[in-house]
């Protein structure tokens, strides 16, 4: 049984911007496709492997309901693939909240994107959710897929979206931040 969810668009704008829209933590919350992803907390834009960013989260069924991930960047290659592993500390996984314990702990999962660029105005993007390095134990606890693949077009359709509006605005000269 394959660990992965693979979905594609393609994104007319050049791969630099969707690359500065994915490597800008600010924006994930509009390009989330499941609805959970909540404001960056750190809001700095990420510039090399091994960088840990953290992102406020919600999910009904989580048992903290508001909890927050800390992601390490796994893949930076500008403007070719960004890719990054989320985790947790102690305190926001359940039954633990009382942790004093700062180590962040990581699922196995990873979210990477892959820009090709088709020309000078358009990019295909793969996205690709690969659970084939989570634990066993976190597998039987949480099914794969946790979610549909639903979530992940919308993400792509999200990200298309942003991506236009930045570059479209860049070239107009007005403001290029997504929220204005």
């Amino acid at each position: 049984m394959t660990q992965k969810l693979i979905v594609k668009t393609t994104v007319d704008a050049p791969a630099e911007k969707v690359f500065d829209v994915l490597a800008d933590p600010t924006t994930h919350q509009a390009i989330d496709g499941t609805g959970w992803v909540r404001e960056s907390v750190d809001g700095i834009p990420l510039t090399e492997t091994g960088q840990i960013f953290r992102v406020g989260m919600y999910h009904d069924n989580h048992p903290n309901k508001n909890y927050e991930m800390a992601n390490r960047v796994e893949v930076f290659d500008r403007p070719r693939a960004i890719a990054w592993q989320p985790g947790s500390l102690a305190r926001h996984n359940p039954g633990r909240e009382d942790s004093d314990d700062d180590t962040v702990e990581y699922g196995g999962w990873i979210w990477r994107y892959d820009l090709d660029p088709g020309d000078a105005d358009h990019t295909e993007v793969t996205l690709t959710y690969d659970w084939s390095a989570v634990p066993e134990q976190l597998s039987d606890e949480i099914q794969f897929p946790p979610f549909p693949v639903a979530h992940l077009e919308n993400s792509l359709a999200n990200l298309a979206r942003l991506a236009t509006e930045v570059h479209t605005a860049r070239e107009s000269g007005a403001p290029t931040h997504p929220d204005g």
